[in-house]
This record gives C-alpha cells, structure tokens and sequence, in this order.
C-alpha cells in the first residue's frame, strides 16, 4: 500500500502510485535526475537575483535558497559516488519547459509568474521527496529524502512570500490557481523516462 505523506496545497493533484512504482524501480536514475534538479534550482535562484537585483528582498532570500541548493546538490552527489552511479547528462522530461512556456514575457507579470512557478517545483519536489522517503525500501536513502522534505516546503514559501511581497494577494492567488492546473496537467500522463518530474 502506498504511503503518503502531508502535501503542500497549492497542488491541485496528487502523484500516482505509479510514479513512486516507476521511481522506487528506477531509484539510481531518479537520484541521478534529482542531482540535475538541485543544479538547476540553484541556477533558477541565481538567474531571478541578476534579473531583479533591485530587489532587494528577493535578492537576500534567493541568496539563501542558491546556497541550500547547492549543499543539496552536494548531497545528492555523495549518494551517487557511494552507488558508483557516475554522473552523466539526462534528457529532461516535459514538465521544466512546460512550465516555463507559461511564463508570461512582459513585466511585471514576468516577475510574478516565474516566483509561482518555481514556488510550485519546489512543492511538488516536496510531495514526491516525502513519497520516496515513506516509500522507499532503502531506510537509509528514505531517511535522507525525509530530511530534505522541509526545505522543499520552506523554499515554496520564499517564493510565495515573494510573490506577496511585490504583487497584491489576489492576484497571487489568481495566477497560482492557473498555474497549478497547468502543472498538474503537466504531470497527468507519466513519462516514460524515471525523472523527479516526470
């Protein structure tokens, strides 16, 4: 039986069984994609700090996302020496672009759509984290994934407090609600290839 642990609300639809299946019998290749996923967080984090770098708000809390995932990346990278899993380059499923064609391209709607977007990565990450870590036959690596569920959470609510911090309430709450379908939508048939996001 499936075991699910608590999931961040913005999401509109749960993972399937079937993709803790596909990932618990994949698990080298998920925790391969997951390194990929923690790089490009990181740079996602970078990227918004040079494109905003008046902001300062954004800027000090991005600041800290960067560095953390960036230790997770470490992390991650441990586990695939220790599993003689050597790293190499892995196609992305549909789900990153998919996302980010949503992204409108004036401002400030831009701002506003890539903080959602990577607020609603980041509470995915954490529902599909904590279903490998209640799932995952291997105690020790689903003890690893259970310790990095809270910053999942936690780097979900930067963004979200960033995106209340620089536009009004309703319209966060508008534009996440369309978002989230997206993204579920995104996730509705699962990808062949085992990826975090898939």
């Amino acid at each position: 039986m499936l075991l699910t642990p608590p999931v961040i609300n913005a999401l509109k639809e749960p993972t399937s069984s079937a993709w803790v299946e596909q990932a618990i019998n994949n698990i080298d290749t998920i925790l391969l994609d997951h390194s990929h996923c923690e790089r490009k967080a990181a740079g996602v984090a970078i990227n918004l700090m040079f494109r905003y770098p008046s902001n300062t708000k954004l800027v000090r809390m991005l600041t800290a996302i960067a560095r953390e995932e960036l230790e997770h990346f470490d992390q991650v990278n441990d586990w695939l020496e220790r599993r003689g899993i050597p790293f190499a380059p892995l196609a992305a499923p549909p789900y990153g672009g998919g996302l980010n064609a949503q992204i409108r391209r004036d401002e400030p709607n831009r701002l506003l759509d890539a903080l959602l977007v990577s607020g609603l990565i980041e509470a995915r990450s954490h529902e599909r984290l904590g279903l490998l870590a209640t799932n995952l036959p291997d105690a020790e690596l689903a003890q690893f994934y259970g310790s990095l569920m809270a910053s999942e959470a936690r780097h979900f609510g930067i963004y979200w407090v960033l995106a209340d911090t620089y536009f009004e309430r309703d319209v966060v709450v508008q534009r996440l609600e369309e978002l989230a379908v997206s993204e579920s939508k995104l996730l509705e048939t699962l990808h062949p290839e085992p990826r975090i996001h898939s």
